[in-house]
């Protein structure tokens, strides 16, 4: 039997906590648990650092007689902690696991906040990007921390992306000497050294940090419908893209919460509204004033943020970070070069709505080049729509030529750098 038990939160070990340490004849845990338990003079000890070393030492020391095993760890181990990684060694059986405080649940009680609605990303041994654009689509984010990805490497990545943003720096929590909970913007967090231990980051839009209450913990359990109609955004003079297209626009998309998605030529930004809608950073990038102003009405319409980017595409995508999907619903003579731009650093998809039959071969050559496979329709539909004498007929909508391409899972790390 593994005992796994929680700690470093600030509650002293529970009486069968240190009951276990007294009769271990091997403890594993972090240098700082292991130092501030009283370990047994006889028995084995295993700094945590890379697991399987650990893991081979604790199942070398089971195969010997009266082998007694205990394993120190933060919080609650089974929330993104070593849990999962002696259950998928040992089997679920051979554990017994008494959780502590997880660090996120203290840090929220700093705060006086509940954390039922909060988005969890761990940033911890993984690419921080996904817990950038975690923190940028949604109001309420922890991220668990770890080397390369502290408070200052995730601020750095929200810096000119969300100027809603808090962030709450929560460091050595429960030491009542060390510990200390921060709120900073991300220009402040992004300027300093961090010490370890940070325990946990908050990121907060503080104008919706409580939401209604709630059935389904965590992200919002996403929208009733999307493809919305072109009369739930506003719109200059039909220059939006229509419901049909976008609902399969958004199905060769696939936003979902971690994504980073691209809507480039937005106008009424749709479809960057919609990707938001489903969990995803979007960004809507739209080359006249009045347009941005436009994005920004109908994102708050719809209780989402999304970054509206005034300037023309090509040239103003330099300064955005890698998308993992991109929508162009715009470009006119320049659309080849938007296409090439977007394609060659799109991680995952390109998605482009055209109505010129005659801009169809460029935008395929395009995709093509930078990897692609390209494929697409012709979408052409009819809505139904009344006639005097309580009859309907049919009102065909002008038909608009889809494109995409979706990277290869093999090829889909290279996009981002060719």
């Amino acid at each position: 039997m593994i005992r796994v038990f929680g700690t470093g939160t600030g509650a002293p070990l529970t009486p069968d906590a240190v009951e276990a340490l007294a009769g271990a004849t091997l403890v594993v845990g972090a240098r700082r648990h292991l130092d501030g338990a009283a370990l047994p003079a006889g028995a084995g000890r295993v700094v945590l650092g890379p697991l399987s070393p650990a893991l081979d030492r604790i199942g070398r020391h089971l195969a010997e007689d009266g082998a007694r095993v205990v394993v120190l760890a933060s919080g609650d181990p089974g929330f993104f902690g070593i849990v999962r990684a002696l259950a998928e060694r040992f089997g679920s059986a051979a554990l017994d696991v008494r959780p502590g405080a997880p660090s996120i649940a203290v840090a929220f009680a700093r705060l006086g906040l509940p954390w039922d609605d909060a988005v969890v990303v761990s940033a911890h041994g993984r690419d921080p990007r996904t817990a950038v654009n975690v923190c940028f689509a949604h109001p309420k984010v922890a991220v668990l921390t770890g080397p390369g990805a502290g408070p200052a490497e995730l601020a750095a990545g929200l810096l000119y992306r969300s100027e809603e943003r808090i962030l709450v720096v929560a460091t050595a929590l429960g030491d009542p000497e060390r510990e200390r909970v921060e709120r900073l913007t991300p220009r402040e967090a992004a300027a300093r050294p961090w010490p370890d231990p940070v325990s946990v980051v908050l990121c907060l839009d503080e104008s919706r940090a409580l939401s209604p209450v709630r059935t389904v913990a965590g992200a919002d359990a996403g929208p009733a419908g999307w493809a919305l109609d072109e009369a739930e955004f506003e719109h200059r003079d039909s220059m939006i893209t229509k419901f049909e297209v976008r609902a399969l626009a958004l199905a060769r998309l696939g936003p979902r919460t971690g994504d980073l998605v691209w809507d480039v030529g937005a106008g009424s930004g749709s479809v960057a509204v919609e990707c938001a809608r489903l969990g995803a950073a979007a960004v809507a990038v739209e080359k006249t004033a009045d347009g941005v102003e436009r994005i920004r009405a109908n994102a708050a319409a719809h209780g989402v943020y999304v970054r509206a980017v005034h300037g023309a595409a090509p040239t103003v995508l330099s300064d955005l970070e890698d998308p993992d999907a991109v929508f162009i619903g715009g470009g006119g003579r320049e659309l080849p070069a938007i296409v090439t731009a977007c394609a060659r650093r799109a991680r995952r998809a390109v998605v482009v709505a055209v109505a010129a039959l005659d801009r169809v071969g460029p935008v395929r050559s395009a995709l093509a080049s930078a990897g692609f496979a390209p494929e697409g329709v012709l979408l052409q539909s009819s809505r139904l729509a009344p006639l005097p004498g309580d009859v309907t007929r049919l009102a065909a909508a002008n038909p608009v030529f889809l494109l995409w391409g979706v990277r290869s899972a093999a090829g889909a790390s290279e996009g981002a750098t060719q």
